[in-house]
């Protein structure tokens, strides 16, 4: 797949705002933007509004999740993206560490073939799809997970119940809304999980504060 530059279309600051990245990391999420804008055209991939800040509103957030997740779970031997649709943040994972198996869960077909290009392009090996729903997958078959913009908590816990094990964690990347999404959580569903805030963190240029949020299943 060939991808057209499209730079002028939006800003590209990775390397100013993360200088430890390698060169070839940088090139490799710098194709995946520019196949996102180009793919975006004919499939709602990012919202039109948010083309000039892909790289603070979906990469800069991506990476900060990557670097937050990492230190907090130490090794991720293989991770599902729940709903990963236009790659974020599983993608971005798959290009930070090709040591990590990341399974792009998403139950549109377009999106899906989208993220294939993608990984096809990269040659990213250690990246793979699921065109399925998640209340598809196998029980007890999921040990971390993530999601972004999937649903909220609550939701996104009922259903993926049976497919994360026992002592899996599901981690959530969320707005400064967090705290009022987790009080949401029902009782029921507290019994068999377990909440907590993993880091708040800001992004290049926008005051709001961000979090990670994880789930661990009992």
């Amino acid at each position: 797949m060939a991808i057209q530059e499209e730079s002028q279309s939006f800003n590209w600051r990775l390397k100013e705002w993360f200088p430890d990245l390698a060169d070839k990391v940088l090139l490799d999420l710098k194709h995946y933007a520019d196949a996102l804008v180009k793919f975006n055209k004919t499939i709602n991939l990012v919202s039109d509004k948010t083309i000039p800040f892909l790289d603070v509103l979906h990469f800069a957030d991506s990476i900060n999740a990557f670097r937050i997740l990492i230190k907090d779970a130490k090794k991720v031997p293989i991770i599902h993206d729940f709903g990963s649709g236009n790659g974020f943040p599983g993608l971005v994972f798959g290009i930070l560490n090709r040591d990590m198996r990341v399974v792009l869960v998403d139950s549109d077909t377009r999106k899906i073939e989208f993220l294939k290009n993608v990984i096809s392009d990269l040659k990213l090996v250690n990246v793979s799809t699921l065109n399925n729903t998640v209340e598809s997958i196998p029980a007890d078959s999921v040990t971390f997970a993530i999601s972004r913009g999937f649903a909220n908590i609550s939701k996104s816990i009922l259903l993926t119940r049976k497919c994360i094990k026992s002592t899996g964690v599901y981690y959530h990347m969320k707005s400064e809304q967090w705290g009022l999404e987790v009080s949401e959580i029902p009782i029921q569903l507290c019994s068999i999980w377990n909440p907590a805030l993993v880091e708040e963190y800001r992004l290049p240029n926008i005051p709001v504060k961000f979090a990670l949020v994880k789930t661990t299943k009992v």
